[in-house]
C-alpha cells in the first residue's frame, strides 16, 4: 500500500500568502506544501463575515482534498474573521485530526515580545472592523496600545499592477502611525511594502509575517510531534488559483519564480 502524502497547506486570497508560503520553504524546505490562492473572489476585505466563512471553509476542504491536515491560514482577513469559528465547529465535526493555523496571535507575540507600548496595524477594511488584534493583543498585554489603520486600496493595487500609485496612497494611511514604536503589516499583501513603510516611518519596527511564521511554525512542529511525524517530507511545491490572470502570474513570477498554476476548483 503506498503511503499518501501528507503536506502542509497555505491559504490566502491572492498572491500575497505567497511571500509566507515561500519563506516557510526556505526555513523548511523538507516538506511539502500546497499553495492556494483564492483569486476569483478577492479582495476578502470588503465582504461580510458569513461571506468570508464561506469561502474560508471550501478553501479549506479543498486543501484537506489535496491531503493538507495542516494549513496556514496566511490570508488576516480570513484569520480575524473565519478561523475560530472554523476551528471550534468546522474542524470538530469533520475533521478533528486536522488543524488550521492562524496568523494574528503569533504576529502580535512577537510584536509585544520586542517591547513596544504603542503598535501600529495597517490592515484590511475587514480586519480592522473585527477589533481581532486588539482583543488578541488585550490578552497578552492590556497595557500596550494600538493605532489601526484600515487600508483597503493596497490590495487591489498590488494585485492589479498599481505600483506608481502606491507611495501616494500609502503615505496618506502612514500618516496616523507616526509615533508609534513598531507597525504590524497585518495583511499578508503587504509583505511588498516594508520597505515603503520603513521609509514613511523610520522611527518604527516594522513587523512583517514573511519574517514570523516560518519560525513560529517551527516552533508548533516542535511542540506537535504527533503532526509533524504525518508530514511528508519530498520537498514539493504546488500552486493552486480559483483564477489567473497576466498580472497574477507576473507576481507569483517575481515572488517564487516559475511555477506552473494548478486551476482550484470548489
Amino acid at each position: 500500500m503506498v503511503k499518501k502524502e501528507i503536506k502542509i497547506g497555505v491559504f490566502d486570497s491572492g498572491v500575497g500568502g505567497l511571500f509566507i508560503a515561500d519563506s516557510i520553504r526556505k526555513r523548511l524546505p523538507a516538506y511539502d506544501y500546497v499553495y492556494l490562492g483564492d483569486t476569483l473572489h478577492l479582495p476578502y476585505g470588503k465582504r461580510s463575515d458569513s461571506a468570508i466563512y464561506d469561502l474560508s471553509e471550501k478553501a479549506m476542504r479543498y486543501l484537506f482534498s489535496q491531503n493538507c491536515d495542516l494549513v496556514i491560514m496566511a490570508c488576516n482577513t480570513a484569520s480575524a474573521s473565519a478561523l475560530r469559528k472554523l476551528q471550534q465547529g468546522f474542524l470538530a465535526r469533520e475533521f478533528p485530526n486536522n488543524r488550521i493555523l492562524g496568523v494574528v496571535v503569533p504576529t502580535l507575540e512577537v510584536a509585544t515580545a520586542h517591547g513596544a507600548h504603542k503598535i501600529g496595524l495597517l490592515a484590511t477594511q475587514r480586519t480592522v472592523q473585527s477589533g481581532i488584534y486588539e482583543a488578541e493583543l488585550r490578552k497578552i498585554n492590556p497595557a500596550v496600545e494600538m493605532v489601526a489603520v484600515a487600508s483597503p486600496l493596497l490590495v487591489p493595487m498590488i494585485e492589479d499592477g498599481g505600483d506608481k500609485y502606491l507611495d501616494a496612497v500609502l503615505q496618506d494611511y502612514c500618516a496616523p502611525l507616526k509615533g508609534v514604536e513598531s507597525v504590524i503589516l497585518g495583511c499578508t499583501h503587504y509583505v511588498a511594502l516594508k520597505a515603503r513603510v520603513k521609509n514613511l516611518l523610520p522611527k518604527a519596527e516594522i513587523i512583517s509575517q514573511d519574517d514570523i511564521i516560518p519560525a513560529k511554525l517551527e516552533e508548533y512542529l516542535k511542540r506537535h510531534p504527533q503532526m509533524e511525524q504525518r508530514l511528508s517530507k519530498g520537498g514539493t511545491f504546488e500552486i493552486h488559483a480559483t483564477d489567473t490572470n497576466d498580472n497574477y502570474l507576473k507576481n507569483i513570477e517575481e515572488i517564487a519564480g516559475k511555477q506552473r498554476v494548478i486551476a482550484a476548483s470548489y
